[in-house]
């Protein structure tokens, strides 16, 4: 049987990946914390591959915490940087394929068409410095790696904008919401089965190793701003809060945030048979789970 150890598995993805794991029942997943698996510790880790012995690693766990990190540096250093080259050299002496997970953040510079893999990064917080180095390090270390790169991840677990959107709609009559930060949601779940689509194609023999190798990006498709993204909740939920657009500099934050941060998908969906669906019809999938 096919095993995928998970890291990071009660954050938003790795909940996700949960939730799939019936779906797929011809893989053994080993779904892993930070206190069963600590990815800081290379010991810890090189003694869970030893014993488990696991073909794939969906690394899930990072430093999210966006402000928090330009005063817990160390701390997002160790998670996003040294976790990250832990389990690329535990890969890499199993022969283990990894799926990184990263940012959009790692742009953030002038451009204003959709980010490709090979475009200029620009770093400009301390979590998109340690998720850089991060993608750098697990790509560097084991050839067998996917960085995945992803945008404006939500879910039906855990905190996340849709949830706090349904919650201060339901408890104010107007919000303010930036206008001028232009992206793509990502339904967490849909770039969950997306992993374990490529798994399941690639032990069919649909395509190689080597196609699983390099940076890719995954998020829904279409473009918003945060703005048309809380419109679009308020109209799906049926909440009459008044919702009006604001500018970033009108709610200052410790860390900087792109302006514009569309991920281009076109790899992804020329190398691999996996559909993108369209974010609204995400949100909506997503808002159906919320529900039950």
């Amino acid at each position: 049987m096919i095993s995928i150890v998970v890291t990071g598995s009660n954050g938003q993805v790795g909940s996700e990946l949960q939730a799939l794991a019936a779906v797929y029942p011809q893989f053994q997943f080993h779904f892993t914390d930070a206190h069963t698996l600590d990815i800081t510790k290379s010991e810890q880790v090189s003694d869970f591959f030893a014993k488990h012995r696991p073909n794939y690693c969906i690394n899930c766990a990072a430093y999210t915490a966006v402000d928090k990190a330009e005063t817990e540096s160390d701390l997002a250093q160790q998670i996003n940087v040294a976790g990250a080259q832990n389990l690329a050299e535990a890969c890499a002496k199993h022969q283990v394929q990894l799926f990184h997970l990263s940012t959009d953040y790692v742009y953030h510079n002038q451009q204003n068409t959709p980010f490709k893999e090979g475009d200029p990064t620009h770093p400009k917080s301390v979590y998109a410095l340690t998720k850089l180095a991060g993608d750098d390090i697990a790509l560097a270390t084991n050839v067998q790696t996917m960085v995945l790169r992803t945008s404006w991840v939500y879910s039906s677990f855990g905190h996340n904008f849709v949830k706090t959107m349904i919650r201060l709609g339901t408890e104010r009559d107007q919000l303010g919401i930036v206008f001028d930060q232009i992206g793509t949601p990502t339904y967490a779940r849909d770039l969950a089965d997306a992993m374990l689509h490529l798994i399941e194609q690639k032990e069919e023999g649909k395509f190689s190793a080597a196609q699983l190798q390099g940076i890719f990006h995954y998020s829904n498709e279409g473009v918003c701003s945060w703005y048309d993204f809380a419109l679009a909740i308020f109209e799906l939920e049926n909440i009459s809060c008044i919702v009006k657009p604001i500018e970033t500099t009108a709610y200052p934050t410790p860390a900087s945030r792109p302006a514009f941060s569309v991920l281009n998908k076109q790899k992804f969906t020329s190398t691999f048979d996996v559909d993108i669906p369209h974010w609204r019809e995400s949100l909506r999938a997503c808002l159906v789970e919320l529900k039950k």
